[in-house]
């Protein structure tokens, strides 16, 4: 069974496309169409609105001895939504726009009316000036005065602009400058600082000079023995040593001179081996002669 949606159809060998009878249609047929209405209108029959982009199923044809610049004028058929009845409306090449034209009214639009007003103000203004040559001078005159104004304006707009750009880097120039100060500032403090526990430092650990013992290295010389060192100590030290009961506080010197006054040293008697071990040695008494 061969499928039923193909690409490729069968042609007999013989099939000439020219035997095939053609259908007549008239010169301006109508065509179905889906499209969205283009404005708002409203139903002159039933007075419904019908909003901008509806869908519809339309009829369109060929608006028959009507066109601009050559251009076709295409004219459109759709029902209202709510009684049916038949609205047609037409295409506007010279305002590039939709016109309605039976069965609806298109909703107020002001936009489009201050288009037409200007439009007709400048319709006017242009037959005046053509049939009254003083007016064309006065319209001139006027337009240059305005267009002066539009640039002693724009001038000022790019004066006030340069203006606020100058400040703008002004004000970066001296906030990059006090931030440098700022910096200086910090740096000065913290040399300071350093300074300060330096001098700290070299309060609480001084280097004292000391001789090296001639028992020290036996690899070293005479004179290098001989030669003063430098230790560092973690204290104020001088050239002379201090005394260690010194160093020590009050509390503890005081202990130490009452202990050594009521301590005395006690002497143990000397004990043999047989003593220690308990046994008594009797002494054997002399014979009498």
């Amino acid at each position: 069974m061969s499928e039923r949606k193909v690409l490729n159809k069968y042609f007999p060998p013989d099939f000439d496309p020219d035997l095939i009878p053609r259908r007549k249609q008239p010169k301006n047929s109508q065509q179905v169409v889906r499209l969205m209405a283009p404005f708002s209108m409203r139903c002159n029959t039933c007075g419904e609105y019908i909003y901008k982009g509806k869908k519809f199923n339309a009829r369109k044809e060929t608006v028959d001895g009507e066109d601009y610049y050559g251009i076709k004028i295409f004219r459109f058929y759709i029902k209202c939504t709510l009684c049916s009845a038949e609205i047609t409306f037409k295409t506007d090449p010279k305002n590039t726009d939709y016109a309605a034209e039976h069965g609806a009214s298109r909703n107020f639009e002001p936009w489009r009316d201050e288009k037409a007003v200007e439009e007709e103000d400048r319709l006017a203004k242009l037959e005046e000036e053509e049939n009254n040559p003083m007016k064309a001078l006065e319209n001139r005159t006027v337009d240059s005065k305005r267009e002066m104004e539009i640039l002693d304006a724009l001038q000022d707009i790019r004066a006030r602009n340069a203006r606020n750009e100058r400040v703008g880097q002004s004000a970066d120039i001296l906030s990059h400058i006090a931030m440098q100060e700022v910096e200086e500032e910090e740096d000065a403090e913290r040399k300071r600082l350093e300074d300060e526990d330096e001098k700290l430092v070299r309060e609480v650990f001084s280097k004292v000079p000391i001789s090296l013992s001639m028992s020290g290295n036996p690899a070293s010389s005479s004179s290098d023995r001989n030669l003063p060192q430098l230790v560092t100590v973690k204290r104020k030290a001088d050239d002379s040593e201090p005394d260690l009961h010194s160093l020590l506080p009050e509390s503890t010197r005081t202990l130490i001179s009452s202990k050594s006054t009521t301590l005395h040293a006690i002497k143990k008697k000397k004990m043999d081996g047989k003593m220690s071990l308990g046994i008594k040695v009797l002494k054997k008494s002399k014979a009498k002669v």
